[in-house]
Formats: structure tokens, C-alpha cells, sequence
């Protein structure tokens, strides 16, 4: 009988420091847990791998802010950062996984699944963040932005 592992791979495990944030860095850390997918295949293991964004998501949305105040450009929903956060990363792990089978003769395939949620809008945790995404503001742009945006809940956030 074949065992399973379910591998969850964070969002933040992906950007090593503050000087690897880029997309090729991202894929070069996706690529060394690769190698640790691969190994555990070679011990026996079938391997679903679920993966976390939350740092990814605070970059399109920063680039979509800067897009749009240097640009004029749209804004990005978030459930659009979302989603193509999943698929990037989600292409990326397929990638390193199809080289590195590859490498070790491992007659595998992979597959990228993008996957939805359903939540109740009226939760009452969405008053109170626990992980806050996107940009630090100063005092004086977060209050503008509350203003543009009243049903935004900006936080105070060390980061």
C-alpha cells in the first residue's frame, strides 16, 4: 500500500530574506523542496503539495497600487492576486517537480489545481485581521485610503 504525505509549502518559506524576494528566487527555493518531494517519492510516498501566498499576494498588490498611481492603470482585485498567486507558485512547483523527476528517473506527473473558498462576508473575523496582506501606509495615506475605502479594515501592523 502506497503512503501519502501532504506537504504544505508557506508563502513565506518561498522568499528567504529581504535581498531573494524576486520570482526567480522564489523559484530557486521551490526548486532545493523539489528535491526533498522528489526523495520522498523515492522512499515510497504518493505527495500532494498545498502551498500558502501570503507574501505573494502583498506583491501583485503593491505593484497594482504603484501601476495605478504612476500609470493610471486598474486596480488588481484581491481575489484576482489570489488566484494568480496560485497559479504562479502552483506552476513553479509543477515545473521544479517535472525537472527533478526528470533528473532522477522518476516516472511521475504533476498536476496544478486552483482551488476557490467560499466565505460568509459577514464573519465577524474580517473585523479583526489576524494576518493582514498588502502595503505599510504612513498615518496620513492609510487615513486617505479609509476615506477612498470605507470597507477596507486598515491596522496598525508592526511588519
Amino acid at each position: 500500500m502506497t503512503k501519502l504525505a501532504v506537504l504544505a509549502i508557506g508563502g513565506n518559506s518561498l522568499i528567504k530574506d529581504k535581498q531573494h524576494e524576486t520570482v526567480e528566487d522564489q523559484y530557486d527555493a521551490v526548486c532545493e523542496t523539489a528535491k526533498h518531494v522528489a526523495g520522498m517519492i523515492e522512499q515510497g510516498y504518493d505527495v500532494v503539495v498545498t502551498h500558502g501566498n501570503g507574501p505573494q499576494v502583498g506583491f501583485i498588490l503593491r505593484r497594482s497600487e504603484i501601476a495605478q498611481e504612476v500609470g493610471g492603470m486598474h486596480a488588481v482585485p484581491l481575489v484576482n492576486c489570489g488566484a494568480d498567486t496560485q497559479g504562479a507558485i502552483g506552476y513553479q512547483i509543477q515545473q521544479a517537480l517535472y525537472n527533478e523527476f526528470k533528473n532522477r528517473g522518476i516516472k511521475k506527473k504533476t498536476a496544478t489545481v486552483v482551488t476557490q473558498v467560499v466565505v460568509d462576508k459577514t464573519d465577524p473575523a474580517f473585523q479583526n485581521p489576524a494576518k493582514p496582506i498588502g502595503t505599510f501606509y504612513t498615518k496620513e495615506r492609510a487615513e486617505e485610503l479609509q476615506k477612498e475605502h470605507p470597507d477596507w479594515v486598515i491596522i496598525d501592523d508592526v511588519g
